[in-house]
């Protein structure tokens, strides 16, 4: 397939390891070492490369020539870089639980032994696609990929071992949303510890829970998930974490993303990140203007959701920053109520905010820090089919063409309309003003 072929969607930003997002759009626009590509952002940092890739099918046609055309679109990007590249996650977007058979059938029989982290998750693209895909690659000059089941993945680089790991749960109907929280949390540290991690290494958490907002009984589904996850955050010692060596006083809880799915039961997927590296650290981001999620009144949740609202990891000179689910919350009170495109401003705000190099000096990191011109890509989920225009209109205006997905989804309280989470790649301070200093010509 040739690039003209899938030319009509999203794009990002191929960036060279002398300009990785230093300073935005304008960036872009200027330098003539960054190309404008398909589907996907390129990112080089610490003598690796990575692609942050979004696909959403426009073909039309029945599921399965969908799905096709989304497995062909990866492969040829995979195909057109100038490295071998193999994808080590992904999350397959479905809009008919039906269909996911088929999909793990088709994503199988293409990716065999080398099958990467593979989730699927029953929550309709947004604009009728049957399927849509996120995807993370890495080049393997420099990295060992270990392929250990379907639910386990790991990366290896220079002192440097990514885990990527899903509980492999996905219906756990039949069972208490406490129950199925247990159950969940367990299955997924269970496969973490067979490789040696443990659970206090996990930086970045989803959780995919059917029917977030009902009630069973008098209790919200999500409420009995966050008192599942914080009764067993009572057994990890996050604080003994080599890589927390921060000076914020924060707990130090994966970043999270709590979102609804179609199909009633819980899944979890993590990625967990450990070193011995005396230039990798970790740290726990939260926002001046929300209430920390851990400390939410009872109102919210008999006990309060465990998880901070961004995880730092800083590696060598550069700076990577992941986002958890962030919505239009302002303290701990949903603003914004019944305006989509205000609930989307104010979301993209709180991310703006969270990221900045104020609140990373704030925290202890006064070299760091990012803005939304760093994202590699966004995941947007809109509760309401019918406000997907005017959500897409807004983050379009706030952050260009970048590689993103919008999914149809219940969000953790009935008032929210949309949930944004996505990842930032940034140089730090020092490594910024230099090579501004080589780019003068100093």
């Amino acid at each position: 397939m040739s690039e003209e072929a899938i030319s009509g969607n999203p794009t990002g930003y191929h960036l060279t390891p002398d300009h990785v997002l230093l300073d935005g759009a304008s960036q872009v626009e200027r330098s003539d070492q960054v190309a404008v590509v398909p589907h996907y952002t390129v990112v080089s940092y610490d003598g690796l490369t990575r692609l942050a890739i979004t696909v959403t099918p426009s073909c039309g046609g029945n599921f399965r020539d969908q799905a096709w055309e989304t497995i062909s679109i990866i492969r040829e990007i995979l195909r057109q870089q100038s490295e071998p590249m193999v994808l080590t996650m992904q999350t397959v977007f479905v809009a008919d639980a039906n269909d996911v058979p088929a999909a793990q059938k088709l994503f199988e029989a293409y990716f065999g032994e080398e099958m990467p982290l593979t989730l699927f998750v029953v929550q309709p693209p947004c604009g009728d696609a049957a399927l849509a895909v996120e995807a993370w690659a890495i080049s393997t000059r420099t990295v060992e990929v270990g392929y250990h089941g379907p639910h386990l993945v790991t990366v290896e680089h220079d002192g440097l071992r990514w885990v990527h790991a899903s509980s492999g749960a996905i219906h756990l109907a039949g069972r208490s949303p406490y129950a199925q929280a247990e159950e969940a949390f367990a299955a997924l540290n269970k496969r973490l510890k067979s490789i040696g991690v443990p659970f206090r290494d996990v930086v970045r958490l989803w959780l995919y829970q059917g029917g977030i907002t009902e009630l069973e009984g008098e209790i919200e589904r999500y409420r009995e998930l966050n008192r599942g996850r914080t009764d067993f955050y009572d057994g990890v010692d996050f604080a003994s974490n080599p890589l927390a060596r921060d000076s914020s006083g924060h707990a130090t809880y994966p970043a999270s993303t709590g979102i609804g799915t179609g199909e009633h039961g819980l899944v979890l997927t993590s990625i967990a990140v450990q070193s011995d590296r005396d230039d990798v650290a970790i740290l726990p981001l939260e926002n001046p203007q929300q209430m920390s999620a851990f400390d939410y009144p009872a109102e919210y949740s008999k006990k309060s959701p465990k998880f901070s609202r961004a995880m730092g990891i800083r590696i060598g000179d550069h700076l990577t920053t992941w986002i958890s689910g962030t919505a239009s919350i302002v303290n701990s009170e949903t603003v914004h109520v019944g305006d989509i495109a205000g609930q989307t401003d104010q979301t993209l705000d709180n991310i703006e905010k969270l990221i900045s190099q104020e609140n990373y000096a704030r925290q202890g990191w006064p070299d760091a820090g990012a803005t939304l011109a760093d994202l590699a890509k966004v995941r947007i989920y809109v509760k309401h089919p019918e406000d997907y225009e005017k959500c897409r209109e807004v983050c379009e205006r706030r952050l260009g063409g970048i590689p993103a997905v919008y999914a149809q989804a219940e969000v953790c309280r009935p008032d929210l309309l949309v949930e944004i989470e996505g990842v930032t790649f940034s140089p730090l301070r020092k490594a910024a003003e230099t090579n501004a200093k080589e780019g003068d010509g100093a």
